[in-house]
């Protein structure tokens, strides 16, 4: 469920017009739901209370949605942050965030990023090879502190929307295998400079079926189970995330209901603290790209292009990923369908958005939204093509505010400046 709904003719965002969204913002623009936000994150906790589950940590993928202002509303509901860089722990604690519920993942951290990780006190670090355990304990030695920390395990099992999301097949870089699983936290029981509290998994993102899953959580039960035989202490058991979100013209995803029951049925009388790193399943649906239409260009062979001032430097997934997301019309037309292909302005063909969509009637000056767009679509953003970075707004019943304003061509030149000799 989302809050954008056609009122009176018009979409709205909750009981805001996005059409006065973009008069007093622009476009394109990227708008969030205060209420869906809220609504998805409440689902997902009491399904898993619901199931027994006590007091998971609900860690919300930063990456998803790096706006603190989205950070900060999901915080004061209780949620913790899974970040994968040292500006993610920023923006998660600028958001209100306690360190002790910042889970920091990633493969290619940093020493720098460990010692400020440590330093803000992360409840744990999930290392994802040997070199990076002996460079977690190397770094909390010399700040003379113990990094609690968890080993992230490739589960070998396949899922994921795109094979660009696919996380935790054998081939993929993240986490260590399970045939190394076991030495490398008995290892790191034995360092000075760390202290092992569990192990995690995360097979990937937008996944639609929860038999890959439920495989990946049971390998983990077992593991934890032989860590436990071996007689190595295990608190936690973190299951990241990936649960898709529906894209309209894709398989309807299971429900957070069914998600949580699977969760309470593999994990059940393992008596370890569970932890959880959703990020699309919370942010998708609560955010659109507000765009408007530059021109229609209708070749005479009949091909006919609906040309947006909005481009893949703004919303990267469809070039990136063939990923689908529904357009609609703010204020819809009277017709019948017309055939476009969505194109921006960026000089690459990949700058296309779909091609052969039918939609309503569109004209010059027209609004669209594409739906299903506030997870990984401005935080993907860049300035390509010398384009000024897409502004972000959040939506809070009848009132909005800029959360990311959009610099000005001046702002975007002063970060840099010409070499001495030029």
């Amino acid at each position: 469920m989302n809050h954008f709904e056609l009122r009176g003719g018009e979409l709205h965002c909750e009981d805001t017009p996005l059409a006065k969204i973009a008069e007093a913002v622009g476009t394109p623009v990227y708008v969030y739901s205060s209420a869906t936000l809220e609504r998805h994150y409440q689902v997902l906790r009491d399904a898993l209370a619901a199931e027994g589950v006590k007091d998971p940590l609900i860690a919300f993928a930063v990456k998803a949605n790096s706006n603190v202002a989205v950070i900060a509303t999901l915080a004061r509901l209780g949620a913790g942050a899974d970040v994968v860089s040292e500006g993610e722990i920023r923006r998660a604690l600028a958001a209100g965030v306690p360190p002790e519920r910042i889970v920091f993942s990633g493969v290619g951290k940093t020493e720098a990023e460990v010692a400020f990780a440590l330093k803000a006190g992360v409840a744990e670090i999930n290392v994802e090879s040997e070199p990076e355990l002996d460079l977690v304990n190397r770094v909390a030695q010399d700040l003379g502190v113990r990094a609690e920390i968890a080993i992230r395990v490739n589960p070998d099992v396949e899922a994921g929307g795109h094979a660009k999301i696919s996380t935790g097949k054998a081939d993929n870089k993240f986490g260590v295998s399970f045939s190394e699983a076991e030495r490398l936290y008995a290892k790191a029981s034995n360092l000075a400079g760390v202290r092992p509290v569990g192990v995690a998994c995360h097979i990937g993102s937008q996944i639609t079926d929860l038999a890959p899953m439920e495989a990946a959580f049971a390998k983990m039960r077992g593991l934890v189970e032989r860590l436990k035989g071996e007689g190595l202490g295990v608190e936690r058991l973190d299951l990241g995330g990936g649960l898709g979100v529906p894209y309209f013209n894709q398989p309807e995803p299971p429900a957070p209901a069914d998600y949580a029951a699977m969760i309470a049925r593999v994990t059940k009388g393992l008596d370890v603290a569970l932890a959880f790193e959703p990020g699309r399943v919370i942010a998708a649906n609560a955010g659109v790209l507000l765009a408007r239409v530059t021109h229609v260009h209708q070749r005479a062979e009949g091909r006919r292009f609906l040309v947006l001032d909005a481009a893949m430097n703004d919303l990267l997934r469809p070039a990136m990923y063939d990923a689908y997301h529904d357009i609609r019309p703010v204020k819809p037309r009277a017709g019948e369908a017309v055939t476009y292909d969505v194109v921006g302005p960026v000089c690459e063909t990949g700058d296309t958005f779909t091609r052969d969509r039918a939609l309503p009637p569109l004209q010059a000056g027209d609004l669209v939204a594409f739906m299903t767009a506030g997870a990984y679509g401005a935080a993907m953003a860049s300035e390509y093509n010398s384009r000024l970075l897409v502004p972000e707004v959040l939506v809070k019943g009848a009132e909005f505010a800029v959360v990311r304003p959009r610099p000005t061509y001046e702002d975007m030149l002063a970060r840099e400046r010409p070499a001495p000799w030029l």
